[in-house]
C-alpha cells in the first residue's frame, strides 16, 4: 500500500533541558495546590537486641583520611519528561525525541520493563493503528531510514522473523496490547547536540491495545536492543530519570549518561534474574510506615524479588504485607472521612474541607541497608482529580503471591532514580524534581 499523504511536519524544536529547582516548563499543566503534611511518627518496633547486656565503649583516636579526588563526570544528555496524563491519556511518563533525518518529533512513553523501542509508522491501514496525537512517522521522508535485514545479529536478537529479506518484529505486553511491523534502524535525535545513529527500533504498522495517544515507546530495559544497552559504550552504561511529583513543582527529566554525584544518593544492588533478563530487580526487605516496620520476615519480599518498573503505575506487594500496611495506614488516618474504594485502590478518604492532609511517612528498606523515602504523592493517589479533587487513596495494592513485587512509577515520583548498569546498582535521590 503506498504511503498516505501527510501534511508537512513543522521543524522539530527541542525543549531545553531541565535544571534542578527550575520552575515548571511552559506548556506543562497548571500546578495543583501544594498540600502540607507534617511528619507523623510512631514508636519504632522493639529492636531485637533489647534485654541484652550493654557493650562497653572503646575509645579510638581519630584517624585522618585524605579526601579522595572527585571522579570525572562522563558524558550525558538530559531531556524533559512529563506525565502521560498531560494530554496523552496514559499513566506512564513521556519524552519527546526525534526519529529520522530531518528529525520527526515523537512523543514516547519510556519503560524500564521493555527493550525494543517503536513508533507507529506510515503506511498504517485503518484498524491497525490507534489514534495518536501527532502525525505518524513517515520513513519515506527520512534520508537515514533502513530496514534491518534477515540474518543480521539485530534480527536474531529480535526473534529472527522475516518477510523475504526484511526482518520483522512483534512485541506483546502483559495487558494484551501488542505492536508489530518491520525491524528498522534510524537516527535517534535526543537533543539538538546529541544523536544516536543506526538505532534499532520497530516501525509499527499493526499496533493494538491501550497506548493512549502517544506515538510509541522508548525501551530502557536490560536487553540488547534497548536504548540503555545501545548507548552503554558511549554513556558509561548509566541512565537516570526523575518523574515529576503530582503538584509539578519542578520539571522531571530523563538522562542518558553518568549522573552527578550529589552525595545524597542511596544505592542498592541491581539484582539479575535469568528468567527475566530484561528487568531490573532490587532486594526489598521491609517497609517502614510512620516509624513502624511491618512485622513480616524479609523472605516475604526476597523469596520472589521486587521489580523496579517505570511502566507500572502502582506498587504491588505480597498480600500479607499489604494487609499490614493498609491496616497500619488506616490506624494512623483515624479522624479522616473514609470513602468508597476506587478500582483496586481499597483504602480511600474524602478530604473535602480540610486545609491540610496529615499522613504517615513511608520508606522502602533494602537488604543492603539502602533506604528510599517516598514523596507524599508516592503514598497518596488522587485518581479522579476533575470530579473529586479531594478524594485520595493509598497508592498500594496487593499483588500476586506467586509472582514478584513491583515498585511502580507512582512511588518513584519526585526522586531521581539512577540505573548504573555497568556497576549493577540502582540509586535513589528523593525530592529531586
Amino acid at each position: 500500500m503506498p504511503p498516505m499523504a501527510m501534511p508537512p511536519i513543522p521543524p522539530f524544536i527541542f525543549p531545553p533541558s531541565p535544571t534542578p529547582g527550575s520552575a515548571p516548563a511552559k506548556g506543562m499543566p497548571p500546578m495543583l495546590p501544594v498540600i502540607a503534611f507534617p511528619p507523623m511518627f510512631f514508636p519504632p518496633n522493639p529492636a531485637p537486641s533489647e534485654g541484652m547486656p550493654p557493650v562497653p565503649a572503646v575509645a579510638f583516636p581519630p584517624i585522618y583520611f585524605p579526601p579522595a579526588p572527585a571522579p570525572a563526570e562522563g558524558p550525558s544528555v538530559t531531556i524533559p519528561d512529563v506525565p502521560g496524563t498531560s494530554g496523552y491519556n496514559i499513566t506512564e511518563f513521556i519524552v519527546i525525541v526525534g526519529f529520522g533525518t530531518p528529525p520527526q518529533p515523537s512523543a514516547l512513553l519510556f519503560d524500564t520493563g521493555s527493550d525494543l523501542s517503536w513508533v507507529q509508522c506510515q503506511p498504517c491501514a485503518a484498524g491497525h493503528c490507534y489514534q495518536q496525537r501527532d502525525p505518524l512517522f513517515d520513513p519515506t521522508k527520512s534520508s537515514t531510514y533502513e530496514v534491518v535485514r534477515c540474518g543480521t545479529p539485530k534480527c536474531s536478537v529480535a526473534g529472527g522473523m522475516c518477510n523475504g529479506t526484511t526482518c520483522l518484529y512483534r512485541v506483546g505486553y502483559g495487558d494484551g496490547s501488542s505492536t508489530s511491523g518491520a525491524l528498522s534502524q534510524e537516527t535517534l535525535t535526543f537533543s539538538s547536540s546529541r544523536t544516536f545513529s543506526s538505532f534499532p527500533f520497530g516501525c509499527g504498522t499493526t499496533n493494538l491495545g491501550d497506548f493512549g495517544s502517544v506515538d510509541g515507546l522508548l525501551g530502557l530495559g536490560r536487553g540488547q536492543l534497548s536504548l540503555a544497552s545501545q548507548t552503554a559504550s558511549s554513556y558509561d552504561g548509566t541512565f537516570s530519570y526523575c518523574l515529576p511529583s503530582h503538584n509539578m513543582s519542578r520539571p522531571g527529566f530523563l538522562s542518558i549518561g553518568a549522573a552527578p554525584d550529589t552525595g545524597k544518593v542511596q544505592y542498592t544492588a541491581m539484582i539479575k534474574k535469568p528468567e527475566y533478563p530484561s528487568f531490573y530487580f532490587v532486594e526489598l526487605a521491609s517497609i517502614n510506615i510512620g516509624g513502624y516496620v511491618l512485622p513480616v520476615p524479609p523472605s516475604v519480599f526476597t523469596s520472589k524479588g521486587t521489580l523496579l518498573d517505570s511502566g507500572t503505575t502502582l506498587t504491588y506487594i505480597p498480600s500479607k504485607a499489604y494487609a499490614l500496611l493498609r491496616d497500619r495506614f488506616k490506624f494512623t488516618m483515624k479522624g479522616n472521612k473514609p470513602a468508597p474504594p476506587f478500582e483496586e485502590l481499597d483504602t480511600c478518604y474524602d478530604f473535602s474541607g480540610q486545609s491540610a492532609i496529615v499522613i504517615p511517612g513511608v520508606s522502602f528498606n533494602f537488604s543492603d541497608g539502602a533506604v528510599f523515602d517516598l514523596d507524599f504523592y508516592g503514598i497518596m493517589m488522587f485518581p479522579d482529580e476533575v470530579a473529586q479533587p479531594a478524594y485520595g487513596c493509598l497508592a498500594f495494592a496487593a499483588g500476586d503471591d506467586d509472582s514478584f513485587s513491583i515498585i511502580g512509577n507512582t512511588q518513584q515520583r519526585s526522586a531521581e532514580v539512577i540505573y548504573d548498569v555497568a556497576a549493577e546498582k540502582i540509586g535513589f535521590v528523593p525530592f529531586s524534581c
